[in-house]
């Protein structure tokens, strides 16, 4: 075989030339948006160094500590009640009891369907008309700390979603892995627990994340009623400075929070699905 012949017949063996990337109007808004966002960021960040202010930080960076604090104390005591109370109601919506599935179904409906500073003024402002009552029960002590009221409708709220991200998990897992199970011997609790679940949680997971995301940008809410969280301490804070920039170190310490969560999600997920990978 001659080179020609040869040089022709492995240009013919090598794929087409990939063509150039055309000027398209979405294209170029792409890069118009990128290029806004990166004049944004640089602005910002100007801003912030035009307008240090160290007596200012000195003063007040204890109370956004102190703010961060009790942010993170209420997310975490929410996630966890309403997780435990998610449990029965999921159990209620996959139950094939009309009574139960009804009420479940009622449940979540509510919670998700009404906005949750709702249903966190429900809850603050509506104990009060049952004073007495709460009092002969032992309760009026707990409910007219607004803190304990933020936590109570914050946990009822994530506990109807968390419901409904564990009811999808399960039903996710085929059928087929149940009537396995069965045919082992297997008790429907032990499958459940050894079978189901493992295999659910990691469907669950990135859902799971995203609604503790929502908790911490959600919480800041609570700053309406008394509460003295990270936004609560912001607000505090330019009414006692009008420095608009209180706002902005708000807004990048909520940032923080939620990348800190994402990337932390980001290595459970990785890790609980490395078998799945090899």
């Amino acid at each position: 075989m001659s080179t020609s012949t040869h040089s022709a017949a492995v240009a013919d063996d090598l794929p087409p030339p990939v063509p150039a990337q055309a000027w398209t109007p979405r294209r170029v808004a792409g890069y118009g948006i990128v290029c806004l966002w990166a004049l944004l960021g640089i602005g910002l960040v100007w801003f912030l160094i035009a307008s240090w202010d160290a007596e200012l930080f000195r003063k007040y960076a204890p109370g956004y500590v102190s703010g961060l604090g009790v942010t993170l104390a209420l997310v975490g005591i929410s996630i966890v009640v309403g997780a435990l109370i998610s449990i029965p109601v999921a159990y209620g919506r996959m139950s094939k009891n009309p009574i139960l599935s009804g009420l479940a179904y009622i449940y979540v409906y509510f919670f998700r369907g009404t906005p949750l500073l709702a249903q966190t003024f429900l809850v603050y402002y509506g104990v009060g008309s049952f004073k007495a009552e709460l009092d002969a029960v032992g309760l009026w002590s707990f409910f007219r700390d607004a803190f304990n009221c933020a936590i109570f409708a914050f946990s009822l709220n994530t506990a109807a979603y968390q419901a409904e991200i564990l009811r999808g998990a399960i039903e996710s897992v085929p059928r087929g892995q149940w009537e396995g199970a069965a045919s082992l011997g297997l008790h429907k609790l032990e499958t459940m627990w050894k079978v189901i679940l493992p295999q659910a949680l990691v469907v669950a997971l990135r859902p799971y994340g995203n609604e503790v995301i929502l908790m911490v940008k959600g919480s800041a809410i609570v700053a309406i009623i008394t509460v003295y969280d990270l936004m609560g301490i912001t607000r505090l804070t330019y009414a006692r400075t009008f420095d608009f920039q209180s706002y902005i170190w708000a807004a990048i310490i909520y940032l923080m929070i939620v990348e800190v969560l994402r990337h932390g999600i980001d290595w459970i997920e990785r890790r609980i699905t490395r078998h799945l990978k090899r």
